[in-house]
């Protein structure tokens, strides 16, 4: 297994890549410092103890801001809180959204393990577009505006668009194109650093399996 990309790391944060199918944090009830998890991964790989200050889910791969002790998880958390970060996403969705950029605006209601479109949600803004037609597929470039559950694999599977590889918001038999997990990547994350005030930004290289997916998709043009 190879070790983990570190994207940026001093003496309060360290930033990361996170492969697909890894935990960020573990499960309630979880142990903490397993292999199993990113906090685990990077202690067994000598960076000592950290900890997450948001989390990707399972199945997506890319950027995650980690803090080296609680003093800096509560300031790093509160830049989350302020909306003070900008996080962009990539994607691979079935069909083609029209128009191809906007801003979808539908509140999302958190029920813990999922999550739904419901009036009585918390705002939510995904702004997009597209930027490649792929087949029956296209590929387009996210600007998360906020950060609620599952929020970018809601909003797609809202508009009749959900991701490749959706499975649970979408059912996969009805999928044009199939994939192992959510084709979805945190690219790039952008902050003003807590402690110095100094800009961070850093960009998570696309994983190979959806580069593999990205090939076979224009196999199909």
């Amino acid at each position: 297994m190879p070790p983990l990309t570190v994207l940026h790391e001093d003496e309060r944060l360290l930033v990361c890549a996170k492969p697909p199918n890894l935990l960020t944090v573990p499960p309630p009830g979880g142990s903490g410092e397993g292999e199993d998890t990113l906090a685990g991964r990077l202690l067994r790989e000598g960076h000592g103890r950290l900890f997450p200050v948001h989390r990707l889910d399972r199945e997506t791969s890319g950027v995650v801001v980690l803090a080296r002790d609680k003093e800096a998880r509560d300031a790093l958390m509160d830049v989350f809180k302020r909306r003070e970060v900008r996080k962009g996403y990539i994607a691979w969705v079935q069909g083609h959204p029209e128009p191809p950029h906007g801003v979808l605006r539908f509140p999302i209601k958190d029920l813990g393990v999922r999550a739904i479109v419901a009036p009585d949600g918390q705002p939510a803004e995904t702004r997009y577009q597209v930027k490649a037609r792929l087949g029956p597929c296209a590929r387009i470039e996210i600007d998360l505006l906020t950060g609620r559950h599952n929020q970018i694999r809601i909003h797609f599977c809202h508009i009749g668009h959900p991701l490749v590889g959706e499975r649970k918001y979408a059912r996969g038999k009805d999928a044009t194109v199939r994939h192992k997990r959510a084709a979805l990547h945190a690219s790039w994350l952008r902050l003003l650093h807590p402690f110095g005030g100094e800009r961070v930004h850093v960009r998570a290289p696309v994983p190979q399996d959806l580069r593999n997916l990205e090939e076979r998709l224009r196999g199909h043009l």
